[in-house]
């Protein structure tokens, strides 16, 4: 992780347990990590556009939550990367948990009748989100959290492998670019943590603009908030297919993919 901030700013000495690569105020006085702060737009308004458009279809309301959560993350993470405020940083770590519990529920719902709660599973669910925040604000343990995480994301893998292996083996391209696309960011944020130091230092040898290029961790928020973005894609079409809706994925400014589904019609 990167050394304690490197010049003053509005937000005063850093408070967070974790630092990450970016030169601390290097861009704005205002941002402390300039653009692991605005990377995080990708968290925040894709999503908002999906929330907008599930409500128009009328789609369950579990999908509604999937896209706000998400967004949640974004917000949260731009206020942590903005101020690297500890309370910032729970905005960002907590609501990971919370939206991953929500990925789970949804995907692991997705073969259900219309209108059925699964008690048991949200019982679950939500006893795991408490139980991790209660032990995480006692022990403020950064590994704690990231073990926590990737439980969640591993169990929302394997579900995503056996859809479109044995389910809707039709559905491999998304499930897979949105596994690839989110490994690619994992990747990088490892990177960007191993390799801080060389990478400040080849910062140095660089225009500002160039080396911005070379943030690894404001690339792991825009792969990774793609890749969440493309599950929940995912999850969707597999459950509109389920009940025989006609779900069709369309890209707005030939770039952003959405979701359009019509209703099933009995002929």
């Amino acid at each position: 992780m990167a050394p304690a901030g490197d010049r003053e700013g509005y937000w005063g000495r850093p408070t967070s347990t974790l630092e990450w690569c970016e030169e601390n105020y290097a861009v704005s006085y205002y941002i402390a990590e300039f653009w692991n702060t605005v990377s995080n737009l990708i968290f925040i308004l894709p999503p908002v556009y999906g929330a907008i458009q599930t409500y128009k279809d009328g789609l369950e309301k579990r999908y509604l939550a999937a896209y706000l959560c998400l967004t949640a993350v974004g917000l949260g993470s731009w206020c942590f990367h903005m101020t690297l405020k500890y309370e910032m940083q729970l905005l960002d770590e907590l609501p990971m948990i919370y939206s991953c519990c929500v990925f789970v529920y949804c995907l692991y719902e997705c073969f259900k009748y219309k209108n059925t709660v699964n008690y048991a599973l949200l019982f679950l669910l939500i006893t795991y989100s408490v139980v991790v925040s209660i032990v995480y604000l006692n022990l403020k343990e950064p590994v704690f959290h990231q073990i926590m995480y990737g439980t969640l994301v591993s169990i929302i893998v394997l579900r995503s492998v056996y859809i479109v292996l044995w389910v809707y083996p039709w559905l491999r391209g998304l499930g897979y670019t949105s596994l690839t696309v989110f490994l690619m960011g994992f990747f990088l944020w490892n990177v960007d943590n191993i390799f801080c130091d060389n990478l400040r230092a080849l910062r140095e040898k660089m225009p500002p603009v160039v080396g911005a290029v070379t943030q690894f961790h404001a690339w792991w928020h825009i792969l990774t908030g793609l890749g969440s973005y493309l599950h929940i894609l995912l999850s969707l079409y597999t459950r509109t297919l389920f009940l025989k809706h006609r779900p069709k994925v369309k890209f707005v400014c030939g770039i952003w993919p959405v979701l359009l589904v019509e209703p099933h019609r009995n002929l």
